[in-house]
């Protein structure tokens, strides 16, 4: 078998620029570089053809770790809950009310960003505690 090839997440999204910006302050992800010869990425969009500006955004890990997270313009809104979503590891190897603290302490950091609490799924036999939320432009993520 072959090792484990480098991946993106890709986001059909109605404004991608928006959408990544909000996924940067989510993960502490950043912008990447602009393209040689342009001094921003506005500059640099311009130069494309009028129906691709503005389509397309980008942001990366900045420690090189996590996937780059990629947003794409799409003509259709959001109908149905996302058969992916990503999980922010808040509250890895805690457990119980030290569990749920960083999990409410996230959660109110994500609201002034324009992130939506749906619900607090409560531990059970199986499962850990985790926050239910949605992005700017409603897609589902967990806080776990």
């Amino acid at each position: 078998m072959s090792p484990v090839k480098q991946f993106q997440v890709t986001f059909d999204c109605a404004e991608p620029e928006r959408l990544a910006r909000f996924w940067c302050a989510v993960l502490g992800y950043a912008v990447p570089p602009v393209p040689p010869g342009f001094a921003t990425w506005d500059d640099y969009d311009r130069t494309r053809p009028p129906e691709r500006q503005g389509s397309a955004f980008a942001c990366v890990d900045p420690a090189g770790v996590g996937p780059r997270l990629y947003f794409q313009r799409v003509p259709e809104g959001k109908v149905v809950k996302n058969r992916v979503h990503l999980d922010v590891r808040v509250g890895t190897g805690l457990v119980k009310e030290e569990r749920l603290a960083a999990l409410e302490a996230e959660c109110a950091r994500l609201i002034p960003l324009g992130a939506v609490r749906v619900r607090l799924l409560l531990s059970d036999d199986y499962e850990e505690s985790c926050i239910v939320m949605q992005d700017i432009e409603g897609n589902e993520f967990c806080l776990d």
